[in-house]
């Protein structure tokens, strides 16, 4: 919860800066962002690459497990798809953009304004981002809060499939008091997975 309101802070604190005109060029331009881009996606993958658990979990991956993430990925893209029927703002696979970030804000929003400024312009593409983040900094704020009402009303894998790739890290917590500690293991592969396909989906569907 914490860390979402920073991001949220930092978000806020960006956007007055930048309106207010007073940031330096080199901090406005194109290319800043997408180095930063490379930097996360550089730092996502040394994270998952070093954890000690990885090995253990790949050991241990039985294909039933694999239902639950492809459960979320299709429930989340079967939802954005319904509501694009609702937003004629937004194109299908501007929807499908959105809602394949599943809840890792901070790389989805960046992917989608740079992959969509060529093709729809870079206001527009600024505020596909910005529901992109805002988007997914909600999801995972209704992980955290609603956790044990999920397990409570749902069965153990609501709270982790509502968690989307934030089941490896700032949900796990949450995820363990609702459901026990046997879910652990399910929630860190869930969320190792998810975490993967939001680059590829993203961008996918961005292209479209």
């Amino acid at each position: 919860m914490t860390g979402s309101l920073i991001v949220i802070g930092f978000f806020v604190v960006g956007s007055l800066l930048g309106w207010s005109g007073n940031l330096p060029v080199w901090m406005t331009g194109s290319d800043i962002s997408m180095y930063v881009l490379y930097l996360l996606m550089f730092l996502v993958g040394m994270s998952i690459g070093s954890d000690r658990k990885l090995k253990d979990i790949l050991r241990s991956i039985r294909p039933r497990l694999l239902l639950v993430p492809l459960a979320t990925i299709t429930g989340t893209l079967l939802f954005s798809a319904l509501i694009s029927l609702v937003i004629s703002r937004w194109s299908l696979f501007d929807c499908l953009a959105v809602g394949s970030g599943f809840a890792y804000y901070s790389l989805s929003s960046i992917l989608i304004t740079q992959l969509k400024e060529p093709s729809i312009g870079t206001q527009a593409a600024a505020e596909l981002g910005t529901i992109a983040l805002m988007a997914n900094i909600l999801r995972e704020i209704f992980a955290l809060l609603g956790g044990p009402l999920f397990a409570r009303y749902f069965g153990k894998l609501a709270p982790i499939c509502a968690g989307g790739a934030t089941t490896m890290d700032t949900t796990l917590p949450i995820i363990t008091r609702s459901c026990g500690k046997e879910w652990v293991f399910v929630s860190i592969l869930h969320g190792i997975l998810v975490d993967l396909s939001v680059p590829f989906l993203v961008s996918f569907f961005c292209g479209r």
